[in-house]
C-alpha cells in the first residue's frame, strides 16, 4: 500500500479502479457472446471450430470498440461513493454497448443496404468483416468523445449523447454514399457494395481508413461545442455543423496528402482494379494520420 501511496493512489482510488476494471471485463466478455447471440450462432464454434476469420474480425472490432467506449466512461472524475461509481460505470458502459450495436444495425440497414452483412460474415467474407469492424471502432471513437464531452448522469446527459450519436451515424452514411459515388464514377457505374460482397479487400481497407478518419475528426467537435444538457436543438445543430465542416476539410486534406505521398501512382487502378492491398493500407494510414494531425491542431 505504501508503494501505491508513493504514486498518489489512495485506498479509495484503488477500490474504484478495481470496480471500474471488473465492470469493464464483464462488459467485454458480454460483447463477445452478444456477437454470437445476435447472429444466432455459437461464437465458440465460429471462432474455434469453423475457423471463421471474418467472424473473428467482426468480433474483434466489436470488442475493441467497446474497450474504446469504456475509456470514455472511466475518464471522468471518481464518483462520491463506490456504489455511485459502479452504477455510473455500468450505465455508461451498457449505454455505449447498446449504441455500438445500434450503430452497426443502422450502418447495415442504411449505409450498406445492398447486402446482408450477417450472412456475408458467416460465409467468411473478410472484406465485409473489415468494414464492419472498422464501422464499430469508428462509432466507438465517436461515442467516447461524446461521453467525455457530456457531464453528470441524468436523462439530459443521455439525450445529449444520443443526439451526437445520431449525427455521427448520418455522417457515416453520407461518407459511404460519397465514396460509392467516387467508386462508381471510376468503374463504369459499378457498385462499391458489390465489390465488398465479391471479397474486394483493398476497397474495404481504404474505405475503413475514411471511416476511422471521420470518427477521429468528429472527436474535435467536443472541444468546441459547449455542453448544455437542456439545449437539445443547439447541441444537435452544433454537432451537425461542425461535423460537416470537419468532413469537408478532412476530405480535401486527405486528397492533397495522398497525391503528394503516393505521387506517380494511379490509386484507382491499383486499388480498385488490381486489388493492391499494400497501397490500400497506405491510403488507410494516410487518412488516419491526416485526421489525427487535423484534430490535434484544434485542441
Amino acid at each position: 500500500m505504501t508503494l501505491f501511496q508513493n504514486f498518489g493512489i489512495t485506498t479509495d482510488l484503488a477500490i474504484i479502479l478495481v470496480i471500474d476494471l471488473t465492470i469493464a471485463i464483464i462488459l467485454l466478455t458480454l460483447m463477445r457472446y452478444l456477437q454470437g447471440w445476435t447472429a444466432k450462432v455459437d461464437s465458440r464454434v465460429e471462432l474455434a471450430e469453423r475457423d471463421n476469420f471474418a467472424f473473428g474480425i467482426s468480433t474483434a472490432g466489436a470488442i475493441a470498440g467497446l474497450g474504446i467506449v469504456l475509456t470514455g466512461a472511466i475518464s471522468g472524475e471518481a464518483a462520491s461513493s463506490y456504489a455511485a461509481e459502479a452504477i455510473g460505470m455500468s450505465a455508461y458502459g451498457l449505454f455505449g454497448l447498446v449504441l455500438i450495436k445500434l450503430g452497426r444495425y443502422l450502418h447495415d440497414k442504411i449505409a450498406l443496404n445492398e447486402f446482408n452483412k450477417g450472412e456475408q460474415i458467416l460465409k467468411g467474407n473478410i472484406s465485409v468483416a473489415i468494414v464492419d469492424a472498422s464501422a464499430a471502432i469508428a462509432t466507438a471513437i465517436i461515442i467516447r468523445s461524446v461521453l467525455i464531452w457530456a457531464e453528470d448522469l441524468t436523462v439530459d446527459t443521455f439525450i445529449a449523447i444520443f443526439s451526437a450519436f445520431a449525427i455521427s451515424q448520418l455522417m457515416l452514411v453520407l461518407l459511404t454514399r460519397f465514396r460509392e459515388y467516387r467508386y462508381a464514377k471510376r468503374n463504369q457505374d459499378s457498385s462499391m457494395q458489390d465489390a465488398l460482397v465479391q471479397g474486394h479487400k483493398a476497397v474495404a481497407i481504404r474505405h475503413s481508413g475514411y471511416m476511422l478518419a471521420m470518427a477521429l475528426s468528429f472527436n474535435a467537435a467536443s472541444h468546441f461545442i459547449i455542453y448544455n444538457p437542456q439545449a437539445y436543438i443547439a447541441n444537435l445543430i452544433g454537432w451537425l455543423v461542425f461535423s460537416v465542416i470537419m468532413l469537408v476539410a478532412l476530405t480535401v486534406l486527405i486528397k492533397i496528402v495522398k497525391k503528394l505521398v503516393l505521387s506517380n501512382i494511379n490509386l484507382a487502378q491499383e486499388v480498385e482494379q488490381q486489388h493492391n492491398v499494400g497501397i490500400a493500407t497506405v491510403e488507410l494510414a494516410i487518412s488516419v494520420a491526416v485526421a489525427l494531425i487535423l484534430t490535434s491542431l484544434m485542441y
